[in-house]
């Protein structure tokens, strides 16, 4: 079920999703250009860690792995990532939207229980 179109298009509007709550949260940080640092700086930091450290042979990345890691390791990543995003929102004080996006997110990984087992096994 991990690999259904409609749960890879929900993992990929989440995906998206943490990055533009993260983005926002660093432009609260502080005021002046620094925010400018943060409001686009930590979206690419988290969107490198994404994209670089895999599970090889992992469905959902065309099996590539620039920096191969465990299943657990990729696992740890992505709650860290969701986590973070919905840390952002309650922070900001969007708690609906931030309580929306953490049931998706467990919606999600809820349809995705085949690939959660598979990167725990890795």
């Amino acid at each position: 079920m991990s690999n259904h179109p409609l749960n890879l298009g929900l993992r990929f509007l989440l995906e998206v999703a943490a990055l533009v709550a993260i983005g926002a949260w660093g432009w609260s940080l502080s005021d002046g250009p620094i925010r400018y640092l943060w409001a686009i700086g930590l979206p690419i930091a988290a969107a490198a860690a994404w994209g670089t450290f895999r599970v090889p042979e992992d469905a959902s990345a065309s099996g590539r792995a620039p920096v191969p890691i465990p299943g657990w390791a990729r696992l740890a990543l992505e709650f860290a990532l969701f986590g973070w995003a919905t840390v952002a929102l309650f922070a900001r004080g969007s708690t609906s939207l931030a309580g929306i996006y953490l049931g998706a997110v467990v919606l999600h990984y809820g349809l995705s229980y085949d690939r959660i087992l598979w990167l725990v096994r890795r």
